[in-house]
């Protein structure tokens, strides 16, 4: 699974290298509705690069269900976007034994596979409801980790109120909505998505998931969401799976 993400990640690297990076502008930002253009500002979007794909180191802890106990976990993530890839490794451990995981979501498909001691798998998870999953979460990472992406002409935005606006994301053939909930301040502090399936053993169940804010940081010159959960709204209660905080955060990564 390592060389599997290492070699995705040379694959967008190389797809980028020797791009030119131009600056984001006020005129960039016109589309967009009132209130995602005061967060692209209160993140410190404009006047900056134009990112490509990021980096991300995150640490927290998760669990399979609401009954079960938390592991905590290390995380790197490489995303780009001008072909929406994202390839996130974890690595955890569950009753003192390693745990190691690839979440791939490139030209549209998505897989998870999830193996302990680096044998045996224990997810292997990939169909249409990963490709639509990964989709909503290709779209999440955008609005929280790299807020100077949401210029994309793939996204089309829809004002409810002053603070919250409804977004479609198309990638080809994959199209989700979500719910994205602002402060005043322009934070934005919360995300709601129908789109997305929790797996339950092997079965996938359709239900609403959201990524409420913590707090935010400067992190690389930006301010950024630094502390958020995953939450899936059962029918029976909302419950946290995950839990994750921002280490570190690089844009237009060469190497």
């Amino acid at each position: 699974m390592k060389k599997q993400f290492n070699k995705e990640v040379r694959t967008g690297l190389k797809r980028i290298s020797g791009k030119e990076n131009e600056l984001i502008t006020e005129k960039d930002l016109q589309h967009l509705p009132k209130i995602v253009q005061k967060y692209l500002h209160y993140t410190g979007v404009v006047g900056k690069e134009k990112v490509r794909n990021m980096r991300v180191i995150l640490e927290g802890r998760m669990r399979g269900g609401p009954d079960e106990d938390w592991m905590k976990i290390q995380a790197e993530q490489y995303s780009f976007f001008d072909e929406p890839t994202r390839v996130f490794f974890i690595k955890a451990n569950k009753a003192g034994l390693p745990v190691r995981g690839i979440h791939l979501y490139k030209d549209e498909k998505a897989i998870m596979v999830i193996k302990l001691l680096g044998l045996f798998k224990v997810v292997d998870a990939r169909g249409p409801v990963m490709d639509q999953s990964e989709t909503v979460t290709m779209f999440n990472d955008m609005c929280m980790m790299a807020p100077a992406t949401l210029i994309d002409k793939r996204i089309k935005w829809e004002e409810v109120d002053l603070l919250n606006v409804k977004a479609k994301y198309t990638n080809g053939g994959q199209t989700i909505s979500a719910k994205i909930t602002f402060n005043e301040k322009g934070r934005l502090v919360d995300f709601i998505s129908g789109d997305r399936f929790e797996l339950r053993g092997k079965d996938f169940v359709q239900l609403p998931w959201s990524t409420p804010v913590h707090d935010y940081a400067e992190i690389n010159g930006m301010m950024l969401p630094k502390h958020a959960d995953a939450v899936y709204h059962r029918q029976e209660g909302a419950y946290s799976y995950a839990e994750f905080v921002i280490r570190d955060v690089d844009y237009n990564v060469e190497e």
